[in-house]
């Protein structure tokens, strides 16, 4: 365990000093919170999570999934874009547990303009993001647990794109009383991406002074920028448990290699095992800050279908609601 602690923390260490400058990272759309359960305690999951959600904070946290987990979310984001994300977990028993996400980020169509034609020209253009995750995790003692995940990343908007791999890594470890976990991830961890397409082609004239000269194809290129790299560190707990009442703690701090380090904390109390109410805050967000939320787990069977809802305040921009389902079985 320690060893794989220590390499987590090297990795990230090493990413970081590569890309010191804040604000210098791209494909944003993978550091938008995935599920309300999450988001309405903060975004504290690193320690906490352990269900098909798992697979966009913490890759180590589908070892816990016991039989199948599905996870399904979508989220109405600024300026007519929209977010659905989908997870699939599968626990293989002693093999340790596979999972499948997806994640989509898109916008309605907006009108072509140029100079000449500030009204639109007839054409329209879109763009859009795109995740797809495999993840392995396992438990390596029977309160260790470590995951990783490899990701094919794109991103487009009209006749360019750029794509490229990145990876994640997780561990979460239980300590003996009150299910104290500890855990970590490291997200997003790959190559820079760069644009490239048919628009950035232009003809190029080698000496303007000879009208002989035969116009030669070339293209533009566009410069690199790295990958929203993200290492969070966090604890959770169940400081309380009867028979009526769960009350469960959690909080993280978080190192983007973009922005300065943030605190995400969380807090839920559950009724019976069935219904749920969540709140948590966002420190150090830029304009983030208090989030709360609900829950209700109804049981079918032997299956059980979590809906959750998670509200997330802005400051100068609109509130996020989030909505997500789940279905464990």
């Amino acid at each position: 365990m320690k060893r794989i602690i220590l390499l987590l923390v090297m990795i990230a260490v090493a990413a970081q000093a590569q890309n010191p400058n804040l604000g210098t990272a791209g494909a944003q759309f993978l550091q938008i919170g995935v599920g309300a359960k999450p988001m309405s305690m903060g975004g504290a999951t690193a320690a906490s999570i352990g269900d098909a959600s798992a697979l966009f904070w913490n890759p180590a946290g589908i070892a816990r999934v016991e039989g199948q987990s599905i996870h399904f979310s979508h989220i109405n984001w600024w300026a007519t874009m929209n977010l659905v994300s989908a997870g699939y977990a599968l626990n293989l028993g002693g093999e340790g547990s596979l999972g499948l996400s997806v994640t989509s980020l898109t916008m309605d169509p907006m009108d072509v303009t140029t100079e000449t034609a500030q009204n639109g020209t007839g054409e329209t253009f879109t763009a859009s993001d795109l995740m797809i995750g495999l993840t392995y995790a396992r438990f390596l003692t029977d309160k260790f647990n470590a995951g990783i995940t490899v990701k094919y990343i794109r991103q487009s908007i009209w006749n360019e794109s750029a794509g490229g791999v990145a990876f994640d890594l997780g561990t979460q470890y239980e300590l003996w009383f009150n299910k104290f976990t500890i855990g970590m991830s490291l997200s997003n961890f790959g190559g820079d991406l760069q644009m490239t397409g048919r628009d950035l082609g232009f003809k190029y004239d080698r000496d303007g002074t000879r009208s002989t000269d035969r116009l030669t194809p070339a293209m533009y290129e566009t410069e690199e920028y790295p990958l929203p790299l993200h290492f969070q560190v966090g604890v959770s707990a169940v400081p309380y448990r009867d028979d009526m009442i769960t009350w469960f703690v959690a909080g993280d701090v978080t190192h983007p290699n973009d922005n300065s380090e943030r605190v995400n904390v969380g807090t839920e109390v559950g009724f019976f095992d069935r219904v749920f109410v969540r709140g948590g805050y966002r420190y150090n967000y830029d304009k983030e800050d208090i989030t709360f939320g609900a829950g209700v787990a109804v049981p079918l069977g032997l299956s059980r279908i979590m809906v959750d809802y998670a509200y997330c305040r802005y400051d100068l921009l609109p509130s996020i609601h989030r909505f997500s389902v789940g279905l464990d079985f």
